[in-house]
Order: C-alpha cells, then structure tokens, then sequence
C-alpha cells in the first residue's frame, strides 16, 4: 500500500481527494490524505507549500507526497519565472512543476524525494474539472436547466482546463452568472461525483497525467 498526503488549497479540493479520488485510487492500493495548505487552506504562497510537502516528506519518509492548488490563483515566490517564450498555458504548468520540484528535491530532507514528491498544478479553478460532463455537472447541482448554458461554456474551449480566458472568467464566476446558490465546497464535490472521474479524464490531459502517475505507484 503506498500512502500519498496532497497538499491541497482549500475545502473543495480537500473534498475531491475524498470523495471522489482516493476511492478509486484505493482499489490499486494507492490511499490518498489530502492535507489544507498551511493547515487551514487558501493563499498558496511557495513558501507555505514549501514549508507543508517538506515537512510531510520528512515525518512520513515511506510516503508520497504531491499537491492540488491553483496556477493561476498561486501566490508569490513560485520558482519557474520568467518563463521562456511561446509555452502554452499547460507548459508553463509543466514548467512550474518542474521548477517546483527541482527545488523542493534539492533541500528536502529525504533521500529519495525526486521519487516521493508528485507535483500537480491545476492550470485554472478546480471548477474547470466539472465543465467534462456539463450535463452530468447540472444535474450534481440540482439544476438540470444548466445543461444547455453549462455546455455552451465549455464549446467555448479547447479542453476545460482551458476555462478561464480573462480575470472575470475563473470557472467558478462563469458557475455563479447562472446558479448563484453555488457553494464551492458543498455542490463542488456533488458535482464531482456525479461528472465522474473518467468523464475528467478523458476530457483534461494534464490531469489524466496525474492520477496516472499517482495509479502507477507500488501498490
């Protein structure tokens, strides 16, 4: 059994990893903690990641560690910048993450934490996630009648991690326009279970990626 702590921004992603990823990742012998950031969740600053997935690394040297915040909504200090020219948004993610982890590798005190550190930056809101199946997403909310507007959001990009094309367009304000019930960390798992892991699969690349990554550890 490989146990993995994810280091995740607030309630919404904390409740994902539980409801919805570490059941399916359990079935590989693979079991998920999600840990607040900084305890508490919120402002992803590098310093307080850097602080949590070192610590996590060096109590638990047997287990994994990775994480689940934000890109665009990341705070300062995040290694990577500048970034070289022409990268799309995800390869500037892939860039960060690289950058994140040559750096925690470098000064972590575990001596096989280029193994054991998994880093995830999701390139938008983790609302993006739910736009896989809008029609399955409407219903997870209780609001069948969003199918059609909630599908209508999502024709407008390429994949839904690309959902966010301005600062008033995060997933979860284009949500709020047509369901102003909306409450992240209550309706976003609702939804989530109801989209269903393979629908956000197979719609997000970068996210496939890492749970396959998280899936291939020793079970």
């Amino acid at each position: 059994m490989s146990r993995v702590y994810v280091v995740v921004e607030g309630q919404t992603e904390e409740s994902f990893i539980t409801n919805v990823l570490a059941p399916v990742l359990w079935r590989r012998r693979v079991w998920l903690a999600p840990i607040l950031l900084g305890k508490v969740g919120g402002n992803p600053t590098y310093a307080r990641l850097k602080t949590d997935v070192t610590t996590l690394l060096k109590q638990d040297p047997s287990a994994y560690c990775s994480t689940m915040v934000d890109f665009y909504g990341r705070g300062v200090g995040f290694p990577g910048e500048p970034f070289p020219p022409n990268l799309s948004n995800i390869e500037r993610v892939c860039h960060v993450e690289r950058a994140i982890k040559e750096d925690i590798v470098s000064t972590a005190p575990h001596p096989r934490a280029d193994h054991h550190f998994l880093p995830y930056l999701q390139l938008h809101e983790y609302e993006a996630l739910l736009f896989s199946d809008p029609t399955a997403f409407a219903h997870g909310i209780y609001e069948p009648s969003l199918a059609g507007p909630f599908g209508r959001i999502r024709q407008q990009f390429d994949t839904p991690e690309d959902i966010d094309d301005d600062p008033t367009g995060a997933p979860s304000k284009r949500i709020k326009e047509y369901c102003t019930s909306y409450r992240k960390p209550l309706y976003g798992s609702l939804a989530a279970i109801e989209v269903g892991l393979e629908a956000m699969r197979r719609e997000c690349a970068h996210f496939r990626e890492w749970v396959e990554r998280l899936e291939a550890l020793p079970g």
